[in-house]
């Protein structure tokens, strides 16, 4: 009973009892237009002594009530009290205000007994709209709180992709410059300064919601600057473009994963003529990047095994997009990733 006063409960009750009023006036705006901005104040004084009672019933006294039925005592003795307040209660207030001269009395000739039934029934109205606007608030706080729940655990599913995204992204990189820094290349330096802007990049605006495109195209391309320090001029890597906006938002490192595969499991395995084709399209909030990389062809037909950065892709997609695809796939020396979002569709 001792319960914190909640104010968004207290106004809820407060435009309940309002609303009451406006909708029980106007039924009797036809029947009563002599008397009818009298009967309203009469109205007032007797919905509000209905509202905080409600608000006594539905917050506290229906809430000492547990299942299944055991030690309900307490809450038994306090609801008769209320039933108390509803009846005779409620035709003693008015009897108050009557005395005080402010409130109209139009049925004079009522015994006691009458006027207590009659405005029992006004108490039992009341109950039951009450009840009804509880029930619909009760409904929109539980839809509201089941929403907030999923976001939580979108983002907390997010952040813990993200957690093992970035190292994995970052030990790759690590890999590359201690390949370069063993052969003892004079290139190791400026790997270790690109290596420097990625880091920048994913400690300033990796924890971002969304980045623009431009800025994960600059990633990308410094990520490609890097891998191709490991390799010789046969290595050739091309990267188109063509984006309506540059300007528009996705999650950061969303597209890197699959420039990091075609590096790390098709270059780096091909003899002969590797190269890495990457290509991006964005129209109309339709995303369509395309990395094709060269693979050793074999003879027999392989299973697509994907790795961490692509599991992880899908699920980060399954979070954040409805309406999204992700093909891989193989043919002769060619391995292929395609990736299509509808940009509005984010969750």
């Amino acid at each position: 009973m001792n319960k914190k006063i909640d104010s968004k409960l207290v106004r809820l009750y407060l435009y309940t009892g309002l609303g009451y009023l406006i909708l029980y006036s106007f039924g009797e705006f036809f029947e009563y237009r002599d008397t009818f901005v009298r009967r309203v104040i009469n109205s007032i004084f007797l919905i509000s002594y209905l509202t905080i009672l409600n608000y006594i019933l539905f917050e506290k006294i229906l809430r000492l009530f547990r299942w299944p039925c055991k030690n309900n005592q307490r809450a038994f003795f306090f609801l008769f009290i209320a039933i108390l307040f509803y009846t005779f209660g409620l035709y003693g207030w008015r009897q108050l205000w009557i005395e005080l001269g402010i409130y109209i009395d139009y049925a004079p000739k009522h015994t006691f007994l009458k006027g207590v039934a009659i405005h029992s029934q006004f108490s039992i109205a009341c109950i039951i709209f009450f009840t009804i606007v509880r029930n619909i608030y009760n409904n929109i706080r539980l839809r509201e709180k089941n929403n907030q729940l999923r976001i939580e655990k979108k983002e907390a599913e997010l952040n813990y992709l993200k957690a093992q995204t970035n190292p994995h992204f970052l030990f790759n990189t690590l890999n590359n410059i201690y390949s370069l820094a063993r052969d003892k290349n004079d290139l190791a330096p400026e790997s270790i300064l690109r290596l420097s802007k990625i880091l920048r990049f994913m400690l300033y605006e990796i924890g971002k919601d969304f980045i623009t495109i431009d800025d994960e195209l600059k990633i990308i391309s410094d990520y490609v600057a890097l891998e191709k320090l490991r390799y010789d001029d046969s290595l050739l890597v091309t990267l188109n473009t063509n984006i309506e906006i540059s300007k528009q938002a996705i999650p950061p490192l969303l597209l890197i994963p699959l420039v990091e595969n075609a590096f790390k499991h098709g270059v780096s395995e091909t003899r002969t003529r590797p190269f890495v084709d990457i290509n991006l399209e964005v129209k109309q909030q339709q995303l369509l990047f395309t990395v094709k990389n060269s693979i050793e062809e074999t003879t027999t037909a392989q299973e697509v095994k994907e790795n961490i950065g692509l599991s992880n892709l899908r699920k980060q997609l399954a979070l954040l997009y409805k309406d999204y695809d992700l093909t891989v796939g193989h043919e002769k020396a060619v391995f292929t990733s395609t990736l299509r979002i509808n940009l509005a569709s984010n969750v």
